[in-house]
């Protein structure tokens, strides 16, 4: 019978191979030494999880693929640790390494050679593995350096090297984790720091850490009005985390100065366009239980129904507007067509090229405005087409070639059911449209026509974005007021194309995006489908708050770093990263585990 076929009678001890005694242990030669007979124990207690280990190099460098920092974690705290894990590492002078783990690797501790067939024998007959005879070591990722300043704790970038089996432990102190993170102390509140689809926890009360978005000027602008982005599959719980992060914006409490060196604040406003008619819930209370409640309350969370939430429902001839699961104000409204003329591509749905379109901005609509009026309506617009001798007088004049009239003419029809139906005209409801502290709904669920839908969107959107920009605004409520604007499934709205009105309104919220900051405008934009939202405005986005993506295209769209970007598709409902530069390192979080408003329909 062989040694493998029966290595449980396989010598491992420190006996000589014919079964005598064992070595002297004070032999001077190591190759006869029994090193299991030392006591290799230190009297005390272990301290933190494991060291630094030099044996590959110990280096920061400026080059994040040059730093080589790898830590050896003792056997009984190898199941504490995961990728994602927050440690630190003290210097001798009393700073700190802040760092994460960024990858988990077992090294053998003892040549195996031939003896491979053994040992994984031995695994295949046991009921475990002895760690023993390996070796866990993480790679760690230098994050910042903790260090005080005037009694206050700081951070800066990753400029000194630890020495080698400096002792590490897990970082479980709130002021060390939101200094080593840069995650403000007050703000906005979006969920719960978390690694590995667990929150952190700390010795503090409470043992969570809350994520907040910098939310004054103290330190440069809100993040709201450098734009925020929610991304996330169908069921990924996008929607109830949007409701979470706008009850916080409606706080009673939130307010913002009307201008740049002004003493006076202004409640924001928040616009919201909902085509799946989920938002107009949030005048209503959420379904959580009390101690859920309590906690918010301790935690500084804004919760439960927001009282002045109205739904403005757009009138579109064949359509009609029932809600019974939600108790907020419903107020009917009509896109007039006076507003066409600011705005010509609204009724440029069908495509009109540079030509068509110059000939309808240029000469059609301004001359239907002399001869008909400012309160001309659609009807009369196409009526005003219809006339042979117009197009004559163009086409001989020059100004408009008479195929170029023709293609408008065809092109612009169909929008009947969409302007100027019986009910008030936005225009004349703005104060009620734009109020501070209040939330406004526009459903759009009923409208089944795609096209209708996008001009209702569309004129709304651009009616706020023309006046917050506007050297000379027809509305003062809308200038003096800060203004959210939230757009669900943006990217129906907001899509990159080639069509001349596609280029226009993209020109129109880039233009919105980058002026933001100083005219107190936010956009809010929640879609499943972020490569397809134009990259213009994409850009201008500040926020990036990323729920379970499935598709590839759509999670390299978001442009996440690639440690955030390897998570998304693991993650399970509500779990979700954020990518804020001005705010935060990138991090993951979980998302509360209840809707603060009323959510679903149930």
């Amino acid at each position: 019978m062989s040694d493998l076929e029966d290595f449980t009678d396989f010598d491992e001890g420190g006996g000589d191979a014919d079964g005598g005694a064992d070595a002297d242990p004070t032999t001077s030669d190591p190759a006869e030494t029994d090193f299991e007979s030392y006591d290799a124990t230190p009297a005390g207690e272990d301290r933190g999880i494991g060291v630094l280990s030099a044996a590959a190099g110990l280096q920061i460098h400026e080059d994040a693929r040059e730093t080589r920092l790898r830590a050896y974690v003792t056997a009984g705290n190898r199941a504490a640790v995961r990728i994602g894990t927050y440690l630190l590492a003290p210097y001798p002078d009393g700073e700190l390494l802040f760092a994460r783990i960024a990858g988990l690797e077992y090294e053998q501790e003892f040549r195996a050679d031939d003896a491979t067939e053994i040992h994984a024998r031995r695994a295949m007959r046991s009921r475990g593995i002895d760690e023993a005879d390996f070796k866990l070591m993480a790679e760690l990722e230098p994050v910042a350096v903790l260090y005080e300043q005037g009694g206050e704790l700081r951070r800066r970038m990753p400029d000194r090297v630890p020495k080698p089996e400096t002792v590490i432990r897990h970082a479980d102190d709130t002021e060390e984790i939101t200094t080593g993170l840069k995650i403000p102390e007050a703000g906005v509140f979006l969920g719960h720091l978390a690694v590995g689809g667990e929150k952190v926890r700390t010795v503090a009360e409470p043992p969570t850490i809350a994520y907040r978005l910098r939310d004054d000027y103290d330190r440069g602008d809100p993040l709201v009005f450098r734009h925020t982005l929610i991304a996330g599959g169908t069921g990924s719980g996008k929607t109830h985390v949007a409701k979470n992060v706008l009850r916080q914006y409606l706080d009673a409490a939130r307010a913002y100065p009307v201008a740049a060196g002004e003493d006076r604040t202004v409640r924001p406003a928040v616009v919201q366009f909902d085509p799946q008619d989920e938002y107009a819930q949030m005048h209503d209370d959420g379904d959580y239980p009390e101690e859920f409640a309590r906690r918010c309350e301790r935690e500084g969370i804004a919760h439960g129904g927001h009282e002045d939430t109205v739904a403005f429902v757009p009138q579109v001839a064949g359509a009609s507007y029932a809600a019974d699961h939600h108790r907020a104000e419903q107020v009917p409204f009509t896109i007039p067509f006076s507003m066409v003329e600011d705005n010509p591509w609204l009724i440029a749905g069908s495509g009109l090229n540079d030509n068509q379109y110059n000939a309808l901005a240029y000469e059609l609509l301004p001359r239907f405005r002399r001869e008909y009026g400012a309160g001309a309506t659609y009807d009369g617009f196409t009526t005003f087409l219809d006339d042979p001798a117009l197009r004559e007088e163009l086409d001989e004049s020059g100004r408009v070639h008479e195929a170029t009239f023709d293609a408008v003419a065809r092109r612009v029809r169909g929008f009947g059911h969409v302007f100027d139906q019986d009910a008030k005209p936005i225009t004349e409801r703005i104060h009620e449209f734009v109020r501070p502290g209040g939330l406004t709904v526009v459903p759009t669920y009923h409208v089944n026509d795609t096209r209708a839908t996008e001009t209702v969107v569309l004129a709304l959107a651009s009616l706020l974005v023309d006046e917050k920009l506007s050297n000379d605004p027809t509305f003062e409520r809308i200038e003096e007021t800060p203004l959210i604007v939230g757009m669900d499934e943006a990217h129906n709205f907001l899509t990159d194309a080639e069509s001349v009105q596609a280029r226009q309104v993209i020109g129109k919220f880039t233009d919105a995006a980058k002026q933001g900051r100083k005219e107190r405008l936010g956009l809010f934009l929640i879609t499943q489908d972020p490569q397809d939202i134009a990259e213009p405005v994409f850009k201008q986005i500040n926020t990036t708050a990323v729920l379970n993506l499935g598709d590839e295209d759509a999670i390299s769209a978001v442009n996440i770093p690639s440690e955030l970007e390897s998570k998304v598709p693991y993650m399970e409902q509500g779990q979700l990263v954020v990518y804020s530069p001005d705010n935060s390192e990138p991090v993951e979080l979980i998302g509360l585990e209840h809707c603060l408003t009323r959510h679903g329909r149930d």
